[in-house]
């Protein structure tokens, strides 16, 4: 993987160049390692290959080498995908400027990893129903599943997942499908995974997620005792007109697991 630039490692290098120093350290892989660079007036050296200073360089953006140029990690098909740093190093990502991760108070990643211990993943096949940039699969993976199913609609968030350095690579224990869970579940048989990570985009633009049907379908491939977690987020109840939290457990409940409300999300318990 190329360097990945961002504001705050772009000024880094500039403010360096500009004090005459020779090299300096800091991170291009959004704060995973740290490497030293080699500083010129007009470009930059990192293993051995010469990279140009940004003409501009943006807040909130993250740009990824190209070959020939540094672009901004973002697409536009039917919606902008971008990814976006954060303070902590792992990034987010935002949909039509909607941020699609937790970031004011915690990273994503870490954010990710108590979630996913509320399933208990050691040992287990686990269904990853809306993959985003892959951290509940990585702490699956790091917490020891025999297997996560993991699956992602959007093939501009693949592409994402492929420059970002905190995503999971598929292969080995995970399998990463693209694809539609509301229509791939279908295909998966009874009672084939011992536990379930829900992680859906917010109810607005997702409600086929939300649905008693979906849950059913949950339900149907989930062994018995098998944990679910599903996160809702915090919605404002008298802005939204909608208790989500409270509307999940209900209709969880429905399809026969024991609920609590756990922070920002519900965990059920296949009965």
């Amino acid at each position: 993987m190329g360097p990945l630039l961002t504001l705050r490692v772009h000024e880094t290098l500039r403010t360096a160049t500009q004090a005459g120093a020779a090299t300096v350290q800091c991170s291009l892989d959004l704060d995973r390692s740290t490497v030293t660079v080699e500083l010129g007036a007009a470009e930059w050296v990192w293993q051995g290959q010469r990279f140009p200073y940004l003409e501009t360089c943006k807040d909130r953006t993250i740009y990824h080498w190209t070959g020939l140029s540094f672009e901004p990690v973002a697409r536009f098909t039917r919606s902008l995908i971008k990814l976006v740093p954060t303070e902590w190093g792992p990034p987010t990502f935002e949909i039509d400027g909607i941020k699609m991760l937790p970031t004011a108070q915690v990273s994503p990643y870490a954010d990710a990893k108590r979630k996913v211990s509320s399933i208990e993943p050691r040992g287990k096949v686990i269904l990853d129903t809306c993959g985003g940039l892959g951290y509940f699969a990585a702490w699956c993976l790091q917490a020891g599943a025999s297997q996560v199913l993991s699956f992602e609609k959007n093939p501009d968030v693949i592409w994402l997942r492929g420059l970002n350095p905190w995503s999971p690579s598929a292969g080995g224990a995970l399998t990463l499908t693209q694809g539609d869970i509301v229509e791939r579940i279908a295909a998966l048989p009874n009672e084939s995974v011992d536990a379930i990570l829900h992680d859906p985009p917010r109810f607005g633009i997702a409600g086929e997620l939300y649905s008693q049907v979906f849950y059913d379908q949950l339900a149907r491939v989930i062994r018995r005792k098998g944990r679910l977690f599903h996160y809702t987020g915090a919605p404002n109840k008298i802005t939204s007109g909608r208790d989500v939290p409270r509307e999940v457990a209900k209709r969880l409940r429905k399809s026969g697991f024991i609920v609590e409300l756990i922070g920002d999300g519900v965990l059920g318990v296949k009965k």
